[in-house]
């Protein structure tokens, strides 16, 4: 029998896994400034009548400097697990209850990050929720779908067709699975995400399901911004496009980031859309608190999430690893 949609993630929540940057050999320099700002996410997220936060962390330093950092925040549980990096939208389930999730197979975005642990990271979050894991025998990462909570889901071309997922996937057999693992009913395609993702262009650095019938992309802020034919491309295919139900689709145009270049002085897929959407906040991630652009993104979302703060947070040290705040994330629906 087909599961229920899953939920959208600005439905309530029941908790949210949160992974801590853990090993040293992987973030190098960065490694105590991604801890810094992961601590600011979950500080922000947890609290009385806010989000409770499950943090996963691996190994003995780690757990003293996340003990050090968040030991006794209220609303905080500190989880010693098995992991190989921090991207638990990608590694962990996918819940369509609160009880009951789908976990998929992972193979490193394609190959190219195949690390020690990530493959147990579903079972772990599963069995920690008391959930029912159905597996299933095809590629998915979380962090390539975005949610209406109605059977509607956006993707990208790039990453769910490509050839290092599941070879030989057609939109059809794509739509097939979907729909039997997630109880997704329809699946809006995009063609590519933002230039440099590891992820093979994820769509939760391009389009974000913000309410029902309602989606947010980005708008180049700046002259210079390497993805702004990307931004356009998508936010056209999203006003053409209607949901499950058959309603048009409305598009909240969002400032980018601009122009963000990694240590190397290549462009990094630096966006406002890997924001997290709490019980009571927003919290966006920003790579200069001081840029404009973060200020008109965080006054863009603001329309969209009455009752919701919305929160700008640096990301720049976790962009290093190649992701952001909504990448280290799993929500439980509630």
């Amino acid at each position: 029998m087909r599961p229920a949609p899953v939920p959208a993630e600005f439905g309530a929540h029941r908790a949210i896994w949160v992974g801590y940057p853990s090993h040293a050999e992987l973030w190098r320099e960065d490694l105590g400034p991604a801890q810094a700002e992961t601590a600011g996410l979950v500080r922000a997220l947890a609290g009385p009548g806010r989000e409770e936060v499950k943090l996963l962390v691996r190994g003995p330093q780690a757990l003293a400097d996340a003990a050090r950092r968040l030991g006794g925040a209220p609303g905080v549980e500190i989880v010693a697990g098995e992991f190989g990096d921090i991207w638990l939208r990608d590694t962990g389930p996918i819940f369509y209850a609160r009880d009951r999730a789908a976990a998929f197979k992972f193979n490193g975005w394609g190959g190219k990050y195949v690390l020690e642990g990530d493959d147990k990271v579903a079972g772990q979050i599963g069995g920690a929720q008391g959930a029912e894991l159905t597996s299933w025998d095809f590629v998915l990462e979380g962090g390539a779908l975005d949610h209406d909570g109605a059977g509607t889901a956006i993707t990208t071309r790039q990453c769910l067709l490509n050839a290092n997922r599941n070879p030989g996937w057609t939109e059809a057999r794509a739509e097939a699975a979907l729909a039997e693992a997630l109880g997704v009913r329809k699946v809006i395609w995009l063609d590519e995400g933002l230039i440099n993702d590891h992820t093979d262009g994820h769509v939760d650095n391009l389009a974000r399901f913000v309410a029902r019938g309602v989606v947010a992309c980005p708008v180049a802020a700046a002259a210079d911004d390497p993805h702004a034919a990307i931004y356009d491309a998508a936010a056209a295919a999203l006003a053409r496009a209607a949901d499950a139900d058959g309603r048009p689709l409305r598009v909240v145009r969002v400032p980018a980031p601009g122009r963000v270049l990694d240590a190397e002085g290549e462009v990094a897929p630096a966006s406002h859309m890997n924001f997290i959407i709490a019980p009571g906040a927003v919290i966006v991630p920003t790579y200069d608190r001081e840029r404009t652009a973060a200020k008109l993104a965080l006054r863009a979302l603001a329309p969209v999430f009455p009752g919701r703060r919305m929160i700008g947070l640096s990301a720049r040290s976790l962009l290093s690893g190649g992701g952001a705040f909504h990448c280290i994330s799993q929500q439980i629906p509630a």
